[in-house]
């Protein structure tokens, strides 16, 4: 089944939600009424993104807030220090049942900020369209009716007013204020110097190695240190490890670590793919739905009504993509996806993703905020990096993880390139460069193009806009056929600028709807 897509152009003036600019937006847009995988793969490595089935692409050097498609590596990817305080914090309140809400000694800022608001990379992808929605709000209430009327039903006038209600909850979404204070450590009193007659303190690590290593001298008094001495090495207090424990520990140990059969919690991440013909999803789609509410009267103070059923099923349950099963794909197939987290039976999250030929791309996030002490944002990114992971060992081609954009000159978003190694995407020759190489030019200009080689050009440019396929009057036909009926020069301008956008491959396989 070949895609439908119908272009909406470009818009150029309006609100930002990054940086609050009344008129510094600009993007191009485009509804989907049903695309492919592949498709869809081709276009978010092109700059496109996706917002239910509004897909949309900024224009990088016109909008004040440049957003750079960003991608991380799952493969080489190693968590950090605080990545792995998120997990180890997760696993003592599953064991334990142990909270440590507002007790962030040690532990930075960023992962509060990223549970907060920053860390949900799908929620904050929602402020991208928020003016592309309000903007488009006659052409999609035109559409919604006559899908309406094609399946017999009357037409709802509603449909515009609910987008333009969510704009609202919209503009709350890049506040990135932690969803509670964070306390630093406290200071040590002054005056309060070094008791000289007493011994040194010692750290409790130090402490139990001095334990471990008289116990390992008073098992074996001599064999192992002499063993060393023959070998004409200095004589060690530790024995030598086996090389699996010289490692650290990976993802998979740090999420996946074996719970007591006494454990407090139980923790469970199904995958459910979005469709109201698959009998979990619609079991589910009540409780998901009460929670979506509750996150967002919660954390960006809705009032309910403009949480409506509507918009969230739109949203966060109508997707273009069509789902595909092929042999050599994941088991679980390609398509949109809710992953959603049970806590002892009940949903405390859903994460919304898309599983691609070539990637896991996050679409948004929601969790219950009497648990945002968990840092859930933090935790579902990385059991979704996991989960690419996962899915590499069977369908090789599938080993990246997208998050949406990456904004330098919004701090909030800066979080993202946290998780490496990790790639941007130059927005002139679609090429993926690592974020390294990229930030100090970003320090010095908003937008930039990252491509070193100052001669490239973009490969999949579209150099043949003749062979475009075009949707007209129930036939399809390619450009260089259907332009040969028109008599408007700006038709042409507009075929051929989303020709551009595209690029070459997706032109010759989407059908562009034009009536």
């Amino acid at each position: 089944m070949a895609s439908v897509v119908e272009y909406k152009g470009l818009k150029a003036g309006y609100h930002c939600g990054y940086c609050d600019s009344e008129e510094g937006k600009v993007s191009c847009g485009m509804w989907a009424h049903s695309m492919t995988v592949q498709d869809y793969q081709d276009l978010i490595d092109r700059g496109w993104r996706r917002s239910g089935k509004y897909v949309y692409k900024p224009v990088m050097n016109q909008t004040c807030c440049p957003q750079y498609t960003i991608r991380c590596r799952p493969l080489q990817f190693q968590p950090s220090k605080s990545h792995k305080k998120v997990l180890k914090k997760m696993l003592k309140f599953l064991v334990k049942g142990e909270i440590s809400r507002g007790n962030y000694e040690d532990e930075p800022m960023e992962p509060t900020m990223e549970d907060a608001v920053a860390g949900d990379f799908g929620l904050i992808n929602k402020l991208d369209i928020q003016c592309d929605l309000k903007t488009f709000g006659d052409d999609l209430t035109e559409r919604f009716e006559s899908e309406e009327k094609q399946k017999g039903r009357s037409p709802k006038t509603e449909a515009a007013s609910e987008l333009i209600q969510s704009q609202a909850m919209e503009e709350k979404l890049g506040s990135g204020e932690p969803s509670r204070p964070v306390r630093a450590p406290p200071a040590p009193k002054p005056g309060k110097g070094a008791d000289l007659s007493k011994p040194p303190c010692r750290k409790a690590k130090e402490i139990r190695k001095e334990r471990k290593r008289l116990k390992l001298m008073q098992q074996n008094p001599a064999g192992q240190l002499e063993g060393l001495q023959a070998q004409g090495e200095p004589p060690s207090l530790f024995p030598p490890k086996a090389n699996k424990s010289n490692q650290p520990k990976s993802l998979e140990d740090l999420i996946f670590e074996s719970l007591p059969e006494n454990a407090s919690h139980k923790l469970e991440v199904r995958l459910v793919p979005v469709s109201f013909e698959d009998p979990e999803f619609k079991s589910s789609f009540s409780q998901s739905f009460s929670l979506y509410v509750k996150y967002q009267m919660a954390v960006h103070q809705d009032p309910p009504d403009e949480c409506g059923k509507t918009e969230f099923t739109r949203f966060l349950c109508s997707s273009p993509l069509e789902a595909e099963n092929p042999p050599n794909g994941p088991d679980c197939g390609y398509g949109s996806f809710h992953q959603q987290y049970w806590l002892d039976g009940r949903i405390v999250a859903v994460g919304v993703i898309d599983i691609l030929p070539s990637c896991v791309s996050s679409v948004y996030l929601y969790y219950d905020p009497d648990y945002s002490f968990l840092s859930l944002g933090v935790y579902s990114a990385l059991r979704e990096i996991a989960f690419t992971r996962q899915l590499h060992q069977k369908t090789a081609q599938l080993s990246y993880y997208y998050m949406g954009f990456y904004i330098h000159s919004c701090p909030k978003m800066k979080y993202k390139g946290q998780y490496r190694p990790s790639d941007l995407l130059c927005p002139e020759t679609y090429v993926w460069v690592p974020i390294e190489q990229c930030l100090p030019s970003l320090d010095n200009s908003k937008y930039c193009r990252f491509n070193p080689d100052p001669e490239a050009v973009d490969e999949g440019r579209s150099k043949d806009p003749d062979r475009l396929q075009v949707l007209y009057k129930k036939a399809i036909l390619p450009y260089g056929a259907y332009k040969k009926h028109q008599r408007d020069p700006a038709e042409e301008a507009v075929v051929l600028q989303y020709g551009r956008l595209v690029g070459q491959r997706c032109s010759e396989r989407m059908l562009l709807f034009r009536n």
